[in-house]
């Protein structure tokens, strides 16, 4: 009996807080920002969690089918608060408000829980005892919660059917409350059927959550969805329209098939043709693969370092089917290796050297990436370049987010690299910008590997010529205690989508 009860403390607090995270995962997923993001839902949550602590002063009779109505309503509200926020956020422009109302209602009925919990137990166990074993157990499922959120539930289920499973769990603990509270329940018969219909309603949302899900998402996109996963890191969205592939990671779009190209040789050759004795080549970020395809054209390179955070990503590109036609099957080339790592964290614990490094990262439209465009990775990056080697970043569009770009340019040359900053016009971004980086002097190269469908000698030099719309504009080094380089591209693209 005792350890049922105290299970049933774990099972709540375990719920609780995956509500919680979903919340601030979807948040960050749609909204970007997973600081800010994480912060308020996070903030907003304990807030309510303490109103309800406040209110359940206020329950004086029937404690105990009070409580079971609760674990009721937060397992139906919490298990389907991913689906309603993906579905608000598709239909309407209420995103924001429906976020933190689902958020305060869930915060509010778990604030109810612990107190009406532990004033069904004061009569079973000493006053210490309860505020000790509750508070303990408490903490024990919000760890559990924690590690099983991103480890299992999110690669596994994805953040709607979590959502839904650990509400299903919610109403399971009040189907079992009703036995365990049998003798201070003579009229449960109503509260086990509504707990059995609660679980019939949950169930069926994990069977067709995804399904709705995945409809709820073709509203977003104009193309229609062909995958969607949840990975630990990031949403993985893949559309299809005849012959264009789409992929987008977090809402965001990464590549369109039919000119990918265009980014992918702008990317690597200007950077490492100018190098014809490169051997060793480390490609930071690009799980796709895309970056790898083009620098596997240079028969004198023999080894190439792939070292990209989410496994999801390059899980996929390596055995999709509709995917590695896209990369002509690079990360199975043997002479690849993939690493799924951070690559601040890899880098700082490997004492290798390259030739070429191309940092192939998300744009920085949140502090998670922005840490990667920092002056202090750039020095972390610089150690791993040999001394006559060089470095290509893609660094966002000079031409919509102008004062990002000349940012990233101040950031590698605030870590000691001279810098050599160009665009490329590619249809599905517009104006695309990159820099090369290294400590010698960069010359346009005089020859560019075969099977180029974009790039030729006589065009690279151009790219370095900025217009007047392009050209530099005053801009800090992106610091890693000061990210400025994120607020600035999020106050420009912003200015472009309004």
């Amino acid at each position: 009996m005792n350890a049922a009860l105290f299970a049933t403390v774990c099972l709540i607090a375990a719920c609780g807080l995956i509500y919680e995270l979903v919340a601030g995962a979807l948040a960050s997923y749609v909204l970007g920002d997973s600081i800010t993001q994480f912060s308020t839902v996070i903030g907003t949550y304990l807030f309510a969690m303490g109103i309800g602590s406040w209110l359940s002063r206020f329950i004086v009779r029937g404690v105990v089918s009070r409580f079971v109505m609760i674990e009721l309503i937060v397992g139906v509200v919490g298990g389907f608060s991913a689906l309603l926020l993906f579905l608000v956020f598709t239909w309407t422009s209420a995103f924001r408000p429906v976020l933190y109302g689902v958020v305060s209602l869930i915060g509010i009925l778990v604030g109810l829980e612990i107190p009406l919990l532990m004033r069904i137990l004061k009569d079973r166990f000493s006053f210490k005892d309860v505020v000790a074993n509750v508070l303990t157990f408490d903490y024990v499922g919000a760890l559990g919660a924690s590690l099983l959120f991103p480890l299992f539930l999110v690669p596994r289920l994805g953040l709607v059917r979590s959502a839904l499973a650990f509400g299903l769990v919610n109403v399971l603990v009040a189907l079992w409350s009703t036995y365990l509270f049998r003798d201070e329940l003579p009229q449960r018969r109503g509260l086990q059927f509504a707990s059995l219909f609660a679980a019939l309603l949950l169930g069926a949302g994990l069977w067709k959550g995804q399904t709705i899900t995945t409809l709820a998402e073709e509203g977003l996109y104009a193309d229609p969805v062909i995958l969607a996963r949840d990975t630990r890191y990031q949403r993985i969205v893949l559309t299809s329209w005849k012959d264009d592939l789409r992929l987008y990671l977090n809402g965001h779009l990464q590549f369109a098939s039919r000119d990918e190209y265009r980014y992918h040789e702008a990317l690597v050759h200007p950077g490492l043709a100018a190098l014809p004795k490169a051997a060793k080549v480390l490609v930071l970020g690009g799980g796709d693969g895309l970056a790898v395809r083009e620098i596997l054209k240079h028969p004198g390179v023999e080894d190439i370092t792939l070292v990209d955070l989410d496994e999801g990503m390059t899980e996929l590109f390596t055995s999709h089917a509709r995917l590695t036609p896209l990369n002509d099957g690079a990360l199975s080339d043997p002479r690849v290796r993939v690493i799924n790592a951070d690559a601040f964290v890899w880098l700082d614990q490997h004492t290798g050297t390259f030739d070429f490094i191309v940092i192939d990262f998300p744009d920085p439209s949140n502090y998670h990436v922005g840490k990667l465009y920092t002056s202090a990775f750039y020095r972390l990056v610089r150690q791993h370049l040999a001394s006559d080697g060089f470095i290509a970043v893609q660094s966002t569009s000079p031409l919509f987010a102008r004062q990002s770009f000349w940012s990233i340019v101040a950031t590698l040359q605030g870590a000691g690299l001279r810098t050599y900053p160009y665009h490329v016009y590619v249809p599905s971004f517009g104006e695309w910008g990159f820099v090369i980086a290294g400590t010698v002097p960069y010359q346009p190269p005089h020859t560019l590997p075969d099977g180029l469908r974009y790039l030729t000698v006589a065009g690279v030099p151009a790219l370095f010529d900025f217009p007047a719309d392009m050209q530099p504009v005053p801009a800090e080094p992106n610091r890693l205690n000061n990210q400025v380089l994120v607020r600035y591209y999020e106050r420009e693209w912003a200015a472009i989508n309004r």
